[in-house]
């Protein structure tokens, strides 16, 4: 008989539970958190680099500040009478293109492009002309550098972690700020992009490490919202607040007044 699902990911027999083949109780208490998640993303045990670099990549996305649309959405969410699990899971949809959505096209954009084989100054080229946004690059607070990218990069290096992928974004930033007359940093959805490129993982992998790893900080606000704050205590003040561009109040046509 066929079964319906299948998977290579999690095993029960009886009442044990398996990940990728070790039994779970053996990995509690022996494995950290970025171990497991690196065990159950790639399906072997990581070696020390690689559990460190882990690690270091997915406390660089924790949190980062209140002011993202994942922690105003989550916050607001809750503030509207909803429980942690709701607000966390609102925090989550607020990822897209311009916050933490972008380390999945960053990552497909560092692969191919290392694996085309195309000089950097061509395919920067060929972004800028058709005014298609370079994913990885760019920040809306820091216009010189990113000082989450600088960290994680010098601990690749010294993890030996830094190789093409890392080389290949670097030198699209720089080629990026010669043609364009003005620099776009690598952000640290591109550094993570190049390094999780250099330890061998598959791109469609990106969102999820920027999810596993801001979620704790999305808890920690919502906790805070709930616990601190009263519920709706963050609507706007539309004189104050809020800038209307509408049409001014008009009467509705005589003709439509059936009361």
């Amino acid at each position: 008989m066929e079964r319906i699902w299948k998977t290579g990911i999690t095993q029960h027999i009886g009442h044990e539970t398996y990940i990728r083949g070790y039994r779970l109780l053996d990995l509690v208490g022996n494995l950290s958190f970025a171990q497991a998640i690196y065990l159950i993303l790639k399906g072997e045990l990581p070696t020390e680099r690689e559990s460190r670099m882990m690690e270091a990549m997915l406390v660089s996305v924790i949190d980062h500040g209140i002011a993202p649309p994942s922690a105003i959405a989550a916050r607001s969410v809750a503030s509207g009478g909803n429980s942690l699990n709701v607000g966390v899971a609102a925090g989550v949809l607020a990822f897209g293109s311009a916050h933490g959505g972008a380390l999945e096209d960053a990552m497909r954009f560092i692969q191919e492009g290392v694996s085309s084989k195309r000089s950097v100054e061509d395919i920067v080229k060929e972004y800028l002309e058709t005014k298609k946004p370079i994913p990885g690059y760019g920040h809306r607070y820091y216009k010189d550098f990113d000082p989450r990218t600088k960290r994680l990069m010098d601990i690749a290096r010294v993890l030996e972690f830094y190789g093409e992928h890392c080389k290949f974004a670097e030198d699209v930033a720089e080629e990026i700020g010669r043609q364009k007359g003005k620099k776009l940093v690598l952000n640290v959805d591109g550094a993570i992009a190049a390094i999780a490129s250099e330890m061998g993982f598959d791109w469609r992998l990106g969102k999820g490490f920027f999810i596993i790893g801001r979620v704790p900080g999305l808890v920690a606000h919502v906790y805070e919202e709930l616990t601190t704050e009263k519920p709706f205590s963050k609507r706007l003040d539309e004189e104050r607040d809020v800038e209307y561009t509408g049409l001014p109040p008009r009467e509705l046509p005589q003709e439509l007044k059936k009361i």
